[in-house]
């Protein structure tokens, strides 16, 4: 007569055993779906190896040179104006200046600029065809190369 009436239904212990298997998946779902510090640097080299092969598209299409700066925080693409002097580009919401998402990441240019300065800068002029080089960008113990082939091509090691 008592097992008729009673309600079929869930305990409170296995209702709290679902939740804590499920709390444990949701941890290691969302651990597993944020970007490690070397995929961070790997998308923010790509992104800057993209704005590289357009900053040297836009050197030929101006017919004056575009440059490329960076120091440990960010970086901007600057052009040359009429009184031969550098000014960023404000126009090009494409080359603006950005911060770089995992500062202060130092740089390093193979082969080294001959210009001395406290800041990293890469020229890229009208000619189609430039020298090539490696940039190498490190931040804490990850590293990420921007291969310049000297015609055109970027890619990212």
């Amino acid at each position: 007569m008592f097992a008729a009436g009673r309600q079929r239904g869930f305990t409170l212990i296995e209702l709290l055993v679902v939740l804590v298997i499920l709390g444990i998946l949701l941890g290691v779902v969302s651990v597993n779906m944020a970007p490690s510090r070397r995929q961070a640097m790997q998308q923010e080299a790509q992104r800057i190896a993209m704005l590289l092969q357009l900053a040297r598209d836009e050197a030929i299409v101006r017919n004056c040179p575009v440059a490329f700066e960076a120091d440990a925080d960010a970086y901007r693409f600057l052009v040359r104006n009429d009184v031969r002097a550098w000014e960023p580009v404000t126009q090009d919401d494409m080359l603006r200046e950005r911060p770089f998402k995992s500062s202060p990441v130092s740089l390093l240019l193979d082969p080294a600029s001959t210009v001395p300065s406290d800041k990293l800068r890469i020229v890229f002029g009208r000619e189609p065809v430039d020298r090539p080089f490696k940039l190498t960008m490190v931040s804490g113990d990850v590293s990420v190369a921007i291969l310049a082939d000297g015609i055109g091509h970027f890619t990212v090691e």
